[in-house]
């Protein structure tokens, strides 16, 4: 039976990764008293006790927590503290090397939800040379409130909320959004994308695009196509020819899969990148990886299309 804490099982990506977790017969879920929830010394010894215990809490307490733990025990960090440090492998096995990287790894950064889109559309792009590493992109992504924790649930879903609530809102206008550090670094670009989040009135999933001229490629369309047909096969992150006439940011709500795909024409393209915020972009991410690093089926657990798991 493999024994799993959840740092931080109070927030949304914690409740989700319990959910899943307890539906499942090969896992244990260890828990703490609330009273003992902030005790250092029982989170010690609760974190060591763990084959996998997973991160979900702020930076600066998942700094602490990931200090508390020996290498004995497999630690997966959904916040943004470890995903560009070193020691810690990035984790979305469908990039270059990562998928053994994780497999070896005792120390995982689970990826940003923005991130995810993003670096599944550019990362293969910069690594099989169609993107020039200092390529200037732009990357626009619209989210659901979820994404903004208990918090923000809370604030969309009450009674009389402001009206401002009712219309999507671009958020990060300083151009300093947490995760634009993973997505410069790992993608292998060497310049800062301009990106503009965008949280709209709905609970879940999300739809990142990245524009390109046409120009700005070493290659044509069907190069990018090519790449994406051959990187991204499933079973959680596959290529799709075609969103349809519309890609709705829902689309894959409540599942843990992604789709990929490429529209436009042949002088201007939209790169696409639909999934569940809290599923690829989260909870379903971290399991993915726990499978991946105890050398199970890495789909065990999953919600993927048409429902499968």
């Amino acid at each position: 039976m493999i024994q799993v804490f959840i740092d931080g099982s109070a927030g949304t990506t914690g409740l989700r990764i319990a959910d899943r977790l307890r539906a499942r017969t090969d896992v244990r879920l260890l828990t703490l008293p609330e009273a003992l929830r902030k005790d250092v010394p029982a989170r010690r010894e609760m974190l060591n006790t763990a084959d996998v215990a997973f991160l979900c809490l702020p930076d600066a307490a998942a700094e602490e927590a990931a200090a508390l733990a020996d290498f004995g025990t497999a630690v997966i960090d959904t916040s943004t503290a470890h995903r560009t440090a070193e020691g810690w492998v990035y984790g979305f096995p469908e990039l270059a090397d990562l998928r053994g990287r994780i497999a070896r790894s005792r120390r995982v950064a689970n990826p940003g939800c923005h991130a995810s889109g993003f670096l599944a559309l550019t990362e293969p792009l910069v690594r099989e040379g169609l993107l020039a590493p200092d390529t200037a992109l732009t990357c626009f992504s619209v989210t659901g409130y979820s994404g903004g924790g208990k918090k923000m649930i809370a604030e969309y879903e009450a009674a009389g909320r402001p009206a401002a609530l009712d219309a999507p809102r671009q958020y990060a206008l300083g151009q300093t959004h947490k995760h634009l550090p993973e997505m410069t670094r790992i993608s292998g670009l060497t310049v800062t994308p301009v990106f503009c989040p965008v949280v709209a009135d709905y609970y879940s999933g999300m739809t990142v695009t990245v524009p390109l001229f046409a120009r700005q490629l070493r290659g044509t369309a069907e190069d990018v196509r090519a790449v994406y047909r051959a990187q991204f096969r499933g079973p959680v992150v596959r290529y799709t020819e075609h969103c349809g006439a519309m890609a709705g940011s829902n689309d894959l709500s409540g599942r843990d899969d992604m789709e990929i795909s490429v529209e436009g024409n042949s002088e201007r393209l939209l790169l696409i990148a639909r999934f569940d915020n809290l599923g690829k972009g989260a909870s379903g991410a971290a399991i993915q990886n726990m499978n991946i690093l105890l050398g199970l089926e890495e789909t065990t657990g999953l919600v993927l299309e048409e429902g499968t798991t």
